[in-house]
């Protein structure tokens, strides 16, 4: 994914893009802690197990891992806490419908920076089949196959 103009990239989730479909990609505050922004400037999180989910009317981000800021205090964060999204109540309405309605779970797929503040970007995602995973697989090594042909060509 291309690198968007003041956004520094923290953590990215790519196996949410192998096993899911995404779409309607929402950016979301997120409510952190002090010592959890000091330790996302160091780059020490994870989305790998990550989701979000809609408790009453608010969004939060479930089994992000934020590592233990090394020169924190007794008052250090947990590292997989859940984190309230910061959400317009309409996107929060739109997400929850969407998720019971039509089976979908919202993954989380990037944590970044954007002007100071970190920000997570989620879809809606709905899961593969394991033979679609293989026809991604087999997309994406023919399309390798073919760059590599044109350079070859092109000397």
């Amino acid at each position: 994914m291309a690198k968007r103009i003041g956004e520094k990239l923290i953590a990215e989730n790519r196996k949410a893009r192998h096993d899911y479909y995404l779409s309607d990609f929402v950016e979301a505050g997120l409510v952190l802690t002090g010592t959890e922004v000091k330790s996302c400037r160091d780059g020490r999180a994870n989305l790998r197990q990550s989701y979000a989910e809609i408790r009453g009317n608010e969004a939060w981000l479930v089994g992000a891992h934020i590592s233990v800021y090394e020169q924190g205090n007794i008052n250090n964060h947990e590292p997989e806490r859940a984190r309230k999204l910061l959400l317009h109540r309409h996107q929060v309405d739109q997400m929850n419908e969407k998720v019971r309605e039509k089976g979908m779970t919202l993954a989380p797929t990037r944590l970044y920076f954007k002007d100071g503040r970190v920000k997570v970007e989620i879809a809606l995602a709905r899961g593969k089949d394991l033979h679609d995973k293989r026809a991604d697989v087999v997309k994406r090594d023919a399309d390798r196959e073919m760059q590599r042909a044109l350079k070859d060509a092109r000397r």
